[in-house]
């Protein structure tokens, strides 16, 4: 399979599908520039190789075709200083000014595409937007992971249009090889750290992951379904009442697989949803009615630090507990802290999915473990053991 490295770009255009889905504020200001900073290297590599570049990707979610607020002209200026190349722009994608732009490409020279998602053909998978883009260009390169699970014209559509000449970039490429560190390659022990809010969007990867891990943490709003299932009583804290036997279920599958399965034993509790609100330590197994739970309490922070401390093989998804909120950030920020320890002292540890990465960014930690995830819903679903449509389009 052809690969970004041993790939001859020379005299080639290059079509290239970014993930630029950056928030923009009021100003149409980027704040934060991680996606693209992300595409970075790819871009440089084909530009080294003597490639031109022509650049795709969503911004925003238009409804009805093109909004000023989601043009991707508004990160050209940005992208051309990332780049040190001024970076060219066509007001459309399929367009005539597009298909001029891309024929008078140079070596060297970078031409941005507008919003792909100004034409509901490219979220429909459509055929004909597919064989239009294609068009523009010699080479086809997905670099844009966090779309890959969607079977949009730009990420699975046009690869047939490129027989050969299709490939990975390095940021699909690091994505995958990354998560197969996790669910196919893991060192023992392997330790999943799993939270967030809901159950309904966790227990696919919990299934998937109870016989390829050792440990299952669970923190976070779901913790209490999980509670709740044990018999315990999670006074107002956030229960999926129609899960309550999918939790049962999964920890008696664990049980059955030697897999240990770690509830919080003890958590943080409110009288009510604000960082105000008066808050106490807890048996998280007997909060009052009129107390939700909304962050791990020390005791089980404690638990779950020494596990992560002895794992070799680290899975991070999902917050312990409200942790945009100073009050009830502890038990998020001391798993970030010791999952950077653990890294630190020789384990590989992958993040993944918004809050966790979130979280990892507010606690200035993302250098100090071994890969964080740019795809959220891609990597669950990777993780799950879905077919991504983005990576069988190359791999196919």
């Amino acid at each position: 399979m052809n690969t970004i490295d041993n790939f001859d770009f020379n005299g080639k255009r290059v079509i290239v599908r970014v993930d630029f889905n950056v928030p923009l504020n009021e100003q149409m200001e980027i704040t934060d520039d991680t996606r693209i900073q992300a595409a970075i290297p790819s871009i440089k590599k084909i530009l080294q190789g003597g490639g031109a570049i022509i650049l795709m990707s969503h911004l925003g979610r238009p409804k009805t075709g093109p909004e000023d607020r989601f043009s991707l002209k508004h990160v050209m200026g940005h992208l051309s200083d990332l780049l040190g190349v001024q970076v060219q722009f066509a007001k459309d994608c399929i367009g005539e000014e597009a298909r001029q732009k891309s024929a008078d490409l140079k070596s060297g020279e970078v031409l941005l595409l507008e919003n792909l998602r100004f034409y509901k053909e490219e979220t429909k998978g459509d055929v004909d937007f597919a064989e239009k883009l294609a068009g523009l260009a010699d080479v086809y390169i997905n670099d844009a992971f966090g779309t890959a699970h969607r079977a949009h014209a730009s990420t699975a559509i046009i690869a047939q249009f490129f027989p050969v000449a299709k490939m990975f970039g390095y940021i699909m490429e690091n994505e995958i090889k990354n998560i197969k560190k996790v669910v196919q390659e893991g060192k023992k022990p392997v330790t999943a750290v799993l939270g967030g809010a809901k159950v309904s969007g966790k227990i696919e990867i919990i299934n998937h992951l109870i016989d390829k891990v050792d440990n299952i943490i669970i923190g976070g709003g779901m913790m209490f379904t999980f509670i709740k299932a044990l018999g315990g009583d999670v006074g107002s804290s956030l229960v999926e009442e129609d899960l309550i036997d999918t939790a049962k279920a999964a920890m008696q599958k664990a049980e059955e697989l030697n897999v240990c399965f770690h509830i919080p034993t003890d958590a943080v509790i409110a009288d009510k949803f604000d960082n105000e609100a008066n808050k106490k330590f807890c048996n998280a197994h007997e909060i009052p009615e009129g107390w939700m739970g909304l962050d791990i309490g020390p005791e089980t922070g404690q638990v779950f630090k020494d596990l992560i401390e002895h794992s070799s093989t680290i899975l991070w998804n999902g917050p312990m507990g409200v942790f945009e909120m100073s009050a009830f950030e502890a038990g998020t920020h001391e798993v970030a802290e010791t999952i950077a320890h653990a890294t630190a002292n020789g384990a590989f540890s992958l993040i993944g999915g918004g809050d966790s990465v979130a979280a990892i960014n507010k606690y200035k930690l993302k250098d100090q473990v071994s890969y964080v995830s740019t795809g959220g819903g891609a990597m669950l679903e990777f993780i799950e053991g879905k077919v991504l449509p983005g990576v069988a389009a190359i791999e196919g």
